[in-house]
């Protein structure tokens, strides 16, 4: 694919912008991305929290399959492939395209891969959230009574996120 800036080099970069559920994407080569002040290269691999979020990537995709990993996502085009490179989604339809893949991610990044969000309750009422808390420690001793070990450790995560 060509540069749409210079319409000489090989696309490199591609940039996804979405404003007001309107997706654009910008397909640039190296040198018109540095001009408009994307970082690339040795400037993009200076930053440490690239090295982090694409390391976190690429544990994921270790068990991918080629064929998985060149699933797309429909409304911006990125693959697994790229997020396992760049450790970046491309949209927020992302989420959903890759849903399966990103399940075991964001369990060990967050220890859950439900989000349970914050409550706010007045002091003198038992909230939702401790009684959402005690009903999960019930049904915890109960999978762990059962031995179903899997589930106690999903209920276990999630009573971590919830404290």
């Amino acid at each position: 694919m060509k540069c749409e800036n210079c319409g000489e080099r090989h696309a490199q970069i591609h940039l996804t912008q979405i404003v007001d559920n309107s997706v654009t994407t910008v397909h640039l080569c190296e040198e018109c991305a540095s001009d408009k002040g994307v970082q690339t290269g040795a400037a993009a691999q200076a930053n440490p929290l690239n090295d982090f979020i694409a390391s976190i990537g690429m544990g994921v995709g270790s068990n991918i399959s080629d064929e998985d990993s060149a699933i797309e996502c429909s409304s911006c085009q990125s693959t697994l492939r790229d997020f396992r490179e760049s450790g970046k989604l491309g949209c927020p339809a992302c989420y959903d395209t890759f849903h399966g893949h990103l399940k075991d991610l964001l369990r060990r990044l967050h220890g859950s891969n439900h989000h349970a969000g914050k409550y706010y309750f007045a002091d003198s009422e038992e909230s939702d959230q401790a009684r959402h808390t005690r009903e999960l420690k019930k049904q915890l001793k109960n999978a762990v009574d059962a031995e179903n070990f899997e589930l106690a450790a999903e209920l276990r995560d999630q009573l971590k996120v919830m404290e």
